[in-house]
């Protein structure tokens, strides 16, 4: 993590719907590299494709490195958008699926790989980062003082 600390304890700005994507890859089998360097690789362009143009709806990103596993998680305006970006015939992701595809059929297992989505509802999250440079959600939105959405948690989840 890196980044100045914000003095005080603030939370992430903005209180519509959030979406939450997890995805990544777990490598099987170290020797085929194959298989898996092709699919670690191809994470990388989408991300930069995202980040270009805002109006896909990727609000923010964390990549999170491991020794076999490696993800990234992302927070999206919507899940129209993230759907949206799925399945566009020209962007970075479709070819990618493809090629994971075909590379899976013939890899046997040697990689995997896996996505999660939580849809959550506005009022149904709540988050405070204190003394911290931007992190989570709130690099993702931008941070604001606690005070302007509840001093407490069950404030800023009630609002």
């Amino acid at each position: 993590m890196s980044g100045k600390p914000v003095q005080g304890r603030m939370t992430a700005d903005g209180t519509g719907e959030v979406v939450v994507f997890l995805v990544g890859m777990r490598i099987n089998d170290w020797r085929a590299v194959r298989s898996w360097l092709p699919v670690l690789r191809a994470m990388t362009p989408m991300i930069k494709e995202l980040a270009r143009d805002p109006e896909r709806g990727m609000l923010g990103y964390r990549f999170l490195p491991g020794l076999r596993n490696v993800a990234v998680l992302q927070y999206w305006e919507s899940k129209e958008k993230l759907l949206a970006y799925a399945s566009d015939q020209g962007g970075a992701h479709r070819p990618a699926w493809a090629a994971f595809n075909r590379r899976a059929r013939a890899g046997r297992g040697h990689v995997g790989i896996w996505h999660e989505t939580y849809a959550v509802p506005a009022g149904s999250y709540e988050n405070i980062y204190a003394n911290m440079p931007p992190y989570g959600l709130g690099a993702a939105r931008g941070v604001v003082p606690v005070a302007r959405r509840g001093e407490r948690a069950a404030e800023r989840l009630a609002a």
